[in-house]
């Protein structure tokens, strides 16, 4: 929402239009009212949302998953993590895609909040999630779904990142998260659940 000081950059909806609508995603093409009364067109993809999860080892590693991303063409390094179901729970989807993903279940959860993944083109949403007393246990990967779990020092993963190897948007945004609860300088608040 914008305050009253910032309402000359609005765009108001004119007309909208579903160009594509698919199992996981839809395009819509709308006609905006710009600023100064002239007309354009906005181009995006419609998402359900999505979390991510950031698991700590009581070692201080991080569990991570590396995976190959169909639209990039490269196998990716990035957090656990899954789209929303209709009408779900962030945190119920959090529990779920790290147990899914990786097998862990965890005693301990924190909420961070939430990042727009791709603002020009999507309304993409991720909560920002942490994780610790974690339980190993059985992965329960859909039969579509290929992924190797692995962990990392923290130094290693930032360093990934400062390098370029890692360079999914919201596994950075959540290394900037990490550094930043793991040094004390941001607060996030823990609560012990029924792993």
């Amino acid at each position: 929402m914008a305050d009253e000081a910032s309402l000359h950059l609005i765009e108001t909806q004119v007309q909208t239009e579903t160009v594509y609508d698919g199992n996981f995603l839809e395009v819509r093409r709308d006609v905006v009212r710009l600023p100064n009364g002239r007309s354009s067109q906005r181009e995006y993809v419609v998402h359900p949302g999505a979390v991510v999860v950031i698991p700590l080892l009581d070692d201080g590693r991080v569990l991570m998953e590396r995976q190959y991303r169909y639209p990039v063409g490269m196998i990716m390094t990035e957090f656990p993590a899954g789209k929303l179901d209709p009408g779900e729970d962030p945190f119920d989807c959090a529990r779920r895609e790290l147990l899914e993903e990786t097998g862990y279940t965890a005693s301990q959860w924190a909420y961070a909040g939430h990042l727009h993944l791709a603002i020009a083109y999507s309304t993409e949403i991720i909560h920002i999630f942490f994780a610790k007393g974690l339980i190993q246990g059985r992965q329960q990967l859909d039969s579509d779904e290929f992924l190797d779990v692995i962990t990392l020092p923290v130094e290693e993963l930032v360093q990934q990142c400062r390098e370029g190897q890692v360079t999914d948007a919201k596994t950075l945004t959540c290394t900037l998260w990490l550094q930043n609860v793991l040094s004390g300088a941001w607060q996030v608040d823990w609560r012990d659940v029924n792993a």
